[in-house]
């Protein structure tokens, strides 16, 4: 049901009930009026006859009758003269008021009183006066009729004038409602011009300010969801340069170490051979091979040393527990002063390669940072294997972090860092160590175990 319609019958039905006890005080006010005068005539009738009939009475009976021939119709009485066997001498004549017309049953059951009955005995006979309310009761069915059929013609011009109103105030609304269809068929962009009313012009200014407000919204998704993709697509293509980058790594560390480190040891021992040889036939000679094979030597130490830094070739052969004891035995030879102690729990898990080689590149990052940046003296390395996962924890007694560290520039290894382990689903912590000091935790999830492939 519409607003329109809903309106039109409350007004209706609250007209109709007002019309309905508008009549029925009318038809109360007419039902009183009427026993006011039929009663009250009905009376003055039965005063005036019991007063002057006496005086023809005396006379007999002819000369009542006379009287009564004589005097005629009586309103709102109907006068009978009976002699004393009871034969009706005398019946006032009818009303000739709106003759031949008389008011429904139920109507005049409705408003006319009770009936009322004077007597009066005379010597030879018998005179009754009883009031007649036919021409008052159809005076007020006359009258009923008028106000029904005003009431009726009020009730339907009323109504009418009022759908017609209500039709009019409510327009504005199916415009309302068509721009929510509107909307909801997603055209963002529909507005809603003045709309007449105070209701209307609210709704609809509210309206359009919601159209804006969405379509702010809207566009911010969007942005976001732009600005997301593109992060997730440079997160991706991060991951994929790093995975390059550490499969270039390995490759030189491999080269360096199957290749130029057999050449370096072959260049050391030949050199050191012509030596042996030319001790007695040419000292030149003898110290010219010996620098050769001394450099050569140094040479080895040093791509020994750039070949951790690559690429841990210990992480591949016996696992992440010995290529963190590895880096802290070469942080200690590296740095003399500084004390490393290290406790590896893996509990027998087994990590992948990427997860086992970012926490390699933490500790390293954690004790780089520790030892340069932090000037620490000591640093305690934990891994350990938890219910929820893979847990390597830094603690330093360095000089800590700055307030203001994360806004300065630089220190793009641990984003580094925080992104690579954020990107295989772990979480990364640097935080303040009380009394002093720097605590770096690196957690991953326990990796999933490995199905067993049966043979074919």
């Amino acid at each position: 049901m519409s607003l329109r319609l809903k309106i039109h019958l409350i007004v209706g039905l609250l007209t109709l009930l007002f019309l309905v006890v508008m009549l029925g005080l009318q038809l109360r006010s007419m039902r009183e009026s009427v026993n006011e005068e039929v009663v009250a005539a009905n009376r003055v009738a039965s005063q005036f006859l019991n007063r002057t009939v006496w005086r023809y009475a005396a006379q007999g009976t002819p000369a009542v009758l006379g009287f009564l021939q004589g005097m005629g119709r009586v309103r709102s009485n109907d006068i009978t003269l009976l002699d004393k066997q009871g034969t009706v001498l005398y019946t006032s004549p009818s009303s000739p008021y709106k003759p031949g017309r008389d008011a429904p049953d139920w109507f005049d059951a409705l408003v006319a009183p009770p009936p009322a009955l004077q007597s009066l005995d005379l010597p030879d006979g018998k005179l009754t006066v009883q009031a007649n309310a036919s021409r008052a009761v159809l005076d007020a069915w006359d009258e009923a009729i008028v106000l029904v059929f005003g009431a009726v013609v009020t009730l339907v011009v009323l109504n009418l004038l009022v759908y017609a109103l209500v039709g009019h105030t409510v327009r504005p609304f199916g415009r309302i409602v068509d721009a929510l269809n509107q909307l909801e068929a997603g055209r963002f962009d529909v507005v809603l011009p003045p709309l007449p009313g105070a209701e209307a012009g609210t709704i609809g200014k509210a309206f359009n300010r919601m159209v804006g407000m969405l379509q702010g919204h809207i566009e911010t998704e969007r942005r976001a969801v732009r600005a997301e993709l593109q992060l997730s697509e440079s997160r991706e293509l991060t991951r994929w340069v790093d995975h390059q980058i550490e499969q270039e790594r390995h490759l030189i560390a491999r080269e360096l170490h199957d290749e130029l480190g057999q050449s370096v040891t072959a260049m050391r021992s030949m050199a050191l051979s012509i030596a042996q040889r030319m001790r007695t036939l040419d000292p030149q000679a003898e110290q010219a091979a010996r620098l050769i094979a001394e450099e050569a030597s140094r040479l080895y130490d040093a791509m020994h040393g750039i070949i951790p830094r690559l690429t841990p070739l210990v992480l591949d052969t016996f696992g992440l527990a010995e290529a963190l004891a590895d880096l802290a035995e070469r942080t200690r030879r590296s740095h003399p002063g500084a004390q490393i102690a290290l406790q590896a729990d893996m509990a027998g898990v087994l990590l992948g390669s990427e997860a086992a080689l970012a926490l390699y590149r933490a500790a390293q990052e954690g004790l780089t940072n520790a030892l340069r940046h932090g000037r620490a003296q000591r640093v305690d390395v934990r891994l350990q294997a938890t219910a929820d996962g893979i847990v390597l924890e830094l603690v330093d007694d360095g000089v800590g972090l700055a307030t203001d560290w994360a806004d300065k520039k630089g220190h793009h290894g641990l984003r580094w860092l925080a992104e690579r382990v954020q990107g295989l689903g772990g979480s990364f912590e640097l935080l303040p160590h009380s009394p002093q000091g720097v605590r770096l935790a690196v957690r991953l999830p326990m990796p999933a175990p490995r199905t067993e492939v049966a043979p074919e």
